[in-house]
């Protein structure tokens, strides 16, 4: 179970130093042209936000089989600036905008040698692994472990 959150740690607005994480892109990352594929960048976002909470130490298949939680996204806004293309190395920030008590609000990047390729805020909540008997997820607290990672400066 999770410790109690004190009430001046639950809302937090300042963005938190971004996060980087690398990542090449692939034939099968692109459409016919050799652009990635619009709908990719939500899937190099994603791999970003799970490399950024093993940077905090976080795996999420430990933390949905030990503590029967997990992450879903309940909403994105994604804007496209410039393409991407086959053999591009691309780094993927994320920086966490707000933290609440069951979800974040995160600020994520594309970038290709340090031009903006495209941008999203991505909202994530925290819900437990096991479906409720109506196949719902209920949601619940962060983990006060991350909560406390999250405010700790690198």
């Amino acid at each position: 179970m999770n410790d109690p959150i004190p009430p001046a740690a639950t809302r937090r607005s300042a963005p938190t130093t971004a996060f980087t994480h690398r990542l090449r892109v692939y034939w099968e990352d692109t459409d016919a042209g050799g652009i990635v594929f619009y709908g990719n960048h939500l899937k190099f976002f994603e791999r970003a936000r799970t490399e950024w909470l093993r940077s905090l130490g976080f795996s999420q298949q430990r933390l949905r089989i030990e503590q029967g939680l997990m992450f879903v996204v309940a909403e994105t806004s994604l804007r496209y600036h410039r393409p991407a293309y086959l053999d591009d190395l691309l780094d993927l920030t994320v920086a966490v905008l707000d933290a609440g008590r069951a979800s974040l609000r995160l600020a994520q990047q594309a970038l290709r040698d340090g031009t903006l390729l495209a941008e999203g805020e991505i909202r994530i909540g925290c819900v437990r692994a096991a479906a409720a008997a109506d196949g719902t997820y209920l949601s619940c607290r962060l983990p006060d472990a991350l909560i406390r990672k999250m405010a700790t400066p690198p």
